[in-house]
């Protein structure tokens, strides 16, 4: 593989082929690149996980001077399990103009496209530099790239702007809401259904929970601002999940509420989990131990993404329109690395990337093969800036 040069629907044909669901180990996939960069005289730098099991992986192109663009995106997808495919989602298939395939869209057309580039990035004579920066586990809660961003931002010197390369029809995104998941685990006493004061049930005070989350959902609706550039123009909470009970005649023993919140940038992002736990230890706990000690209520708090505020984005937004022709800046509902690799280093930060989100997490899965043209020229425009050292 020796300097291998290959075309970006070549290099996306070979990404789509690792399986790189994010219940598996994308190692595969990251040394392909690491090899692939090797063969070109890139050195890569691998950041693993606490377990070894996956890694991100972070590359430079060009001198070792501050001003470069890096280029991010994650490695891994969605599962495909369950959903109807007409092709095999680990192949891509082209037809009507649409390239199928897990990832295709969402997002590994980005990353193909900049990595088939690298043997025009060696032949510039770049006077900043061009960085990869590719991370695991986004589609799970964004764990990868709080310790790529970390040593990315330590390691090399300061980049001019962050382009992650998300699905946005090649327009530019200014800001994005954040996420944080939650798992509220009620603990009931079981006991026969025709003897409750022996018991107490899990489920009924997780449904007590669920309604608390609806009220404050509609008060976050309340303070909707007229102007927000996001739809729906509020923080958003939803209920993904409940699990609890065994049979209709025992008092359920377990509930499990998954739960997420959305927070608009600039919204307290602690408030919504605040003011569930205060409820839940002042008004249900105590409800249900009065009726059992040994009832109980935890909370887990997952993965998450910060919002991503537009502030000081403004000259990142100019550059990413230069480079894709597209005069749209949109702020989305949605969360992505941006927040997390915008916050390790107040690096000035766009999403900008092939494809649509729309097709995201879809069964049949595509792109458009003239958003891999646009993207293709987006990528020359970077390599015409980088080497005017504008």
């Amino acid at each position: 593989m020796a300097g291998e040069t290959v075309t970006s629907r070549e290099m996306l044909r070979r990404l789509i082929a690792f399986d790189t669901t994010s219940r598996n180990s994308n190692l595969e996939l990251i040394h392909y690149v690491r090899d692939y960069l090797k063969s070109h005289g890139v050195e890569s730098k691998l950041v693993p996980s606490e377990d070894g099991a996956k890694a991100n992986l972070y590359a430079s192109i060009g001198p070792n001077v501050p001003g470069g663009v890096v280029l991010s995106g994650h490695t891994d997808v969605v599962p495909v399990d369950g959903q109807p495919w007409d092709t095999d989602p680990w192949v891509v298939t082209e037809k009507d103009g649409k390239l199928y395939g897990r990832g295709t869209s969402d997002m590994k057309a980005f990353s193909a496209i900049g990595l088939s580039m690298v043997p025009r990035f060696k032949r510039a004579n770049l006077k900043v530099p061009i960085h990869f920066a590719l991370s695991y586990d986004e589609e799970v809660g964004c764990i990868g790239a709080h310790s790529l961003a970390e040593r990315l931002m330590g390691d090399v010197p300061r980049p001019r702007l962050i382009v992650v390369g998300e699905p946005t029809m090649m327009s530019a995104v200014h800001a994005h809401k954040g996420t944080r998941r939650y798992h509220t685990h009620f603990r009931g006493v079981e006991a026969h259904s025709s003897m409750t004061h022996l018991g107490v049930s899990a489920n009924h005070f997780a449904c007590e929970f669920v309604v608390f989350l609806l009220r404050l959902q509609d008060e976050l609706e309340s303070r909707a601002v007229a102007d927000s550039e996001f739809m729906p123009p509020y923080g958003t909470i939803t209920v993904g999940t409940i699990h609890g009970g065994t049979a209709a005649n025992i008092l359920a023993r377990d509930c499990v509420v998954h739960w997420e919140y959305r927070a608009l940038p600039g919204d307290d992002d602690q408030e919504v989990i605040t003011r569930a736990q205060a409820y839940v230890a002042e008004t249900l706990l105590p409800a249900m131990k009065r009726k059992h000690p040994d009832a109980a209520i935890e909370f887990e708090i997952g993965p998450g993404t910060p919002p991503f505020p537009p502030e000081g984005n403004d000259e990142a937004v100019k550059l990413v329109q230069s480079w894709s022709g597209s005069n749209v800046v949109t702020s989305v509902s949605y969360g992505t690395e941006a927040g997390i690799f915008k916050n390790a280093g107040g690096v000035p930060t766009v999403v900008c990337g092939p494809g649509d989100i729309a097709q995201a997490h879809q069964p049949n899965e595509f792109i458009l093969v003239s958003q891999i043209k646009a993207c293709e020229a987006f990528m020359d425009r970077i390599v015409e800036w980088a080497s005017s050292g504008r």
